[in-house]
This record gives C-alpha cells, structure tokens and sequence, in this order.
C-alpha cells in the first residue's frame, strides 16, 4: 500500500512540473521582445510536456511490474528519470547548468621550423701558368720547275669517213594490161556461103571472120544464130621500176699532222718544309680553389602565448527545485518582488504577480550572479533572502 502511494506521488510530481514549467499570461499588451520572450517559454514549455509525456508512460511501466517487485518508490521514481527523494508540494524544473568557464595559457607555434639554403661563394686563388702565345708553324718554300724544248707531231685533223647519198635510179616501160578477158556471144548468121567472111574448115566446121569456131543453131523460123568466142582486149600503159635503189657511198679522208716546238718539265717543282717552333710565356691566373655550393640553415620554430577558454563544469542538464505556480503565493511573490526592488531591480508593480517585469528583472539579477537563468530556483531564493 505505502509502495503505491508513493507511485501515485511521483505522478502528481509530474503534473507539478509541467504545471511549474508553465506561464498563464497572454502576449496581448506585450512588447514584441516580451512577446518574443513568451513565446520561447511556451516553446520550453511544450518540449517540457513531451519529456514528461515520456516520464508517466515509463512510470505506468513501472507501475505494471510493481506487483511483483520489491523494490522502493523513491528507486522507482529515480529509474523513470524523476528528482530523487522529493517530496510532496516540492516542484523540480530540470534545468540547463550554465557552464564555468576558466581562462587558461597555452604556448602554441607561432612560426614552424623551417629551413633556408644559403649560397656559399666559390673561392679562387692565383698561380704561375704557362700559355702559349704562338703556335708552331711550319714554312713553305717552292723550288720551280726546269723546262726543255722537244719536237712533237701533233694531230691536226684526225681520219675521218664522209658519207654521200646517191639517189635511187627508175626506168619506164610499157605494159600490156588486160581491160577485158575473152568471152563467148551469140549472133545472128548468114547461111552456110554467104558473105561476111564465114568460111568452113578442113574439118568441116564453121569459122568466123576472125578464125574463131561457130557453131550455127537453125531455129525454126529460118533464123540463123551463130555462137562466137570474143577474144580479150587489152591496153598498153607505161610503167616505172627501180633500176637501182638509194645508198650511201662512204669517202675515207687521211688525217693530217703538224710538226710543233714545246717546252716540257725536265725537272718538276718541290716543296720543302721548314718548321717554326711554338713561342711560350708565363702569365698570373685565377684558379677556382673551392666551387660555389649551398648549405642548409635550419631556422628553429618561434612560439606565443595564448589564453584559452576551458570549460571547468555545467553544460548539462539537472534537477533543480523551482518555485512555481503549484508552491508560490502572492505573498512570496511579492517578497521576491521586494527584494529585487531593493536591489535595483525594476519589476515594475510590487503586486504578488510574477509577470513579464518580474521576469526581466529576476534573469537580469541571475545573470550578474552567476544564478541559473529563467527559473525562480531555490539558489535564486537564496541569493535574494528570501525565505521558502
């Protein structure tokens, strides 16, 4: 019986703290920073009834496997996520801790190490040397030549062969050449005595005029014809022929010579070589001793000191007992209105109503004290003297 009376307890809780995260007063006659302000209030407000939406359902869970359980209320209340130990008319608001901050000094780079190369000149010095000035050369001198005079035969024009064409020889001749060959003919006949020339041979056939056999054909009307040969015609006509054809006659003509006086190298020219030595001197010169090179200059790194912000504790959220509209009285608001009066403070009316003045005034004091801002804890109680 007590374990479900304090189950019931840390339900009520629940209702206290979404009613202790809550505000009552409208935005109408606000500034737009106040009406801003309100709204981010009913916003916390709003994401404060969701985490307690959640809170109950894991209570109800618990709740469920309490019949069976041994365990206390106040360990109950703590695995749901609720303020451990608290106790009836208490309200808990959980609240962001403001975080503490200290300054701390770190040295860091404020130039790396580095390197740079420096160019080490070449170093020279000075030394007898011995050059020379002239090359050796080597002198020409030219022996002439020495002549003598011959007689020579010299080839004036040389054998040579002369062609000549004769021009080709023709005749003319004549020709006799066949204009008709020999044929055979009819004609018409005179008896066998008659005139015409017809005359009968030895062998007692017919022969015409011109020797050639007839044969006579006795046609039925009395008619004679007579079947003669026509001997060939020809024609005399004059021709040329090639009685010798185009050539050449080749003609040999001598060579002739002529008898010449010249001067020929008895004995032919020569060089002879005299050689001229080389000249020398000794003179000062600049010998590099060292060449140029470069060496590597490490540059060590420089650092600085800086300040760092370093966060000491806070930053989290907790639970923290709040006055609110469950466990507040119009008496004690008015004691909280007095005493932030009495500290410079405006909150406008000392009235017993915690509104939009109240509130400027009270975040602005948790704010130079270094209080949780936008709850009345009980710190801020406290740090006012006021008593709860």
């Amino acid at each position: 019986m007590i374990y479900k009376r304090v189950l019931l307890a840390a339900a009520g809780t629940s209702a206290l703290l979404i009613a202790a995260c809550g505000t009552t007063q409208t935005t109408s006659g606000y500034s737009n920073s106040e009406a801003a302000r309100i709204a981010q209030l009913q916003a916390e407000l709003e994401s404060a009834q969701a985490h307690n939406a959640s809170l109950s359902s894991q209570v109800s869970s618990l709740q469920s496997q309490s019949s069976s359980s041994s365990q206390s209320g106040d360990s109950i209340a703590v695995a749901a996520g609720y303020p451990p130990n608290a106790k009836p008319g208490q309200c808990f608001s959980r609240i962001l801790i403001p975080e503490i901050t200290e300054t701390v000094s770190e040295q860091v780079i404020d130039l790396p190490a580095s390197t740079e190369l420096r160019i080490v000149a070449a170093e020279y010095g000075f030394e007898q040397e011995r050059i020379m000035v002239k090359e050796a050369t080597t002198s020409y001198h030219v022996i002439p030549a020495t002549y003598e005079t011959v007689t020579e035969q010299v080839l004036v024009q040389p054998e040579m062969t002369i062609s000549k064409v004769i021009a080709a020889v023709y005749e003319e001749y004549e020709e006799q050449v066949l204009v008709r060959p020999a044929f055979t003919t009819w004609k018409p006949g005179a008896g066998l005595i008659g005139d015409g020339g017809y005359r009968r041979g030895n062998d007692g056939r017919l022969y015409g005029p011109d020797g050639s056999l007839v044969q006579t054909i006795i046609q039925p009307t009395g008619e004679i014809l007579c079947k003669v040969e026509v001997p060939p015609k020809y024609k005399t006509i004059t021709r040329k022929r090639l009685v010798s054809a185009e050539h050449t006659e080749d003609t040999v003509v001598a060579a002739k010579y002529e008898t010449i006086t010249k001067q020929v190298i008895a004995v032919p020219p020569r060089v002879e070589e005299e050689v001229v030595p080389a000249e020398y001197t000794t003179i000062r010169v600049r010998k590099l001793v060292s060449p140029a090179r470069t060496e590597t200059i490490t540059i060590p790194a420089t650092y600085k000191t800086i300040e760092k912000i370093k966060i000491v504790s806070g930053g989290n959220l907790e639970w923290r007992e709040v006055i609110c509209d469950t466990n507040s009285t119009p008496e004690l608001i008015s004691l909280v209105q007095s005493a932030l009066t009495s500290r410079g403070y405006d909150t406008g009316r000392v009235d017993g109503v915690f509104g939009m003045s109240t509130l400027r005034a009270m975040e602005k004091f948790q704010h130079e004290n270094g209080l949780i801002v936008g709850q009345l804890t009980m710190q801020t109680m406290d740090a006012l003297g006021v008593p709860h």
